[in-house]
């Protein structure tokens, strides 16, 4: 087991730096979100900083949890009431630290979600498009995966999901795209980049027009389910540079 520990300005300022967090635009704050104990020593890593994860998080005497999804979104309600004092009281009452990486989780080309999605699908990546080129372009490295019915069902033996597919099971998949969680909105992008298929978390109704009209087939994987193994990734790696130990816990989610 590891025993190490770090302390936990200098845990931010490598985090902030690996995943250089200036280069973005983001809906949140990305970095320490929520300030506790001085020294790193047991971490957890999740999706989604809710209610279920933190309370795992102290069953498993953990000082700090870093996740995808924080808090402090803009546009959100900034009064600490119901379940944000909820999740905030806990924290507090802990002194646990939590950290949130939102799109330079995403991003990273090695640990990102969209690197770590393409490591699970069995995707070569040649290519981007999109704002700060988020969207991720390329081959399944299976060339037998032809089209897009067989690539569904890699998907769900891969992820654990069936994906929802707009477009002909039967269809060559051509070029793939992807981007992970709510990525919809870039379904013109990967258009234009001359993807044959588009795959992200979340879907939304012009999205399902826009795959019709264009033919290029959209396979909606889960929100939740595409970004399971960017943050679980940079967990094992912080374990392994600072000899902490590392918890990745998955609150279930369908979405």
């Amino acid at each position: 087991m590891n025993q190490g520990s770090i302390n936990r300005d200098g845990f931010a300022k490598y985090l902030d730096q690996a995943l250089d967090i200036t280069r973005f635009r983001d809906y949140c704050p990305n970095g320490l979100q929520v300030e506790g104990r001085a020294l790193v020593k047991k971490l957890v890593t999740g999706v989604t900083a809710s209610l279920a994860l933190i309370e795992a998080a102290v069953a498993a005497d953990a000082d700090t949890i870093l996740v995808h999804h924080g808090y402090f979104w803009r546009g959100e309600d900034p009064r600490v009431v119901g379940p944000k004092q909820k999740r905030l009281r806990l924290l507090l009452e802990h002194d646990i630290n939590l950290f949130a990486y939102h799109l330079p989780l995403d991003m990273h080309p090695e640990l990102g979600n969209n690197a770590q999605l393409a490591s699970q699908l069995g995707f070569v990546a040649d290519g981007r498009f999109g704002e700060n080129d988020l969207g991720w372009l390329g081959l399944p490295a299976d060339r037998e995966v032809r089209t897009v019915g067989e690539l569904a069902k890699t998907i769900e033996t891969r992820l654990g999901r069936a994906p929802l597919v707009i477009g002909d099971p039967t269809q060559a998949i051509g070029r793939v795209a992807w981007c992970t969680g709510a990525a919809q909105n870039l379904m013109n992008d990967a258009i234009v980049a001359g993807a044959g298929t588009y795959l992200s978390g979340e879907i939304s109704e012009p999205v399902v027009h826009l795959a019709r009209e264009s033919g290029v087939s959209y396979l909606a994987c889960g929100h939740h389910a595409t970004e399971r193994y960017g943050v679980r990734a940079l967990g094992e790696h912080l374990a392994g540079r600072f000899g902490i130990e590392h918890q990745f816990i998955d609150i279930g989610n369908p979405v």
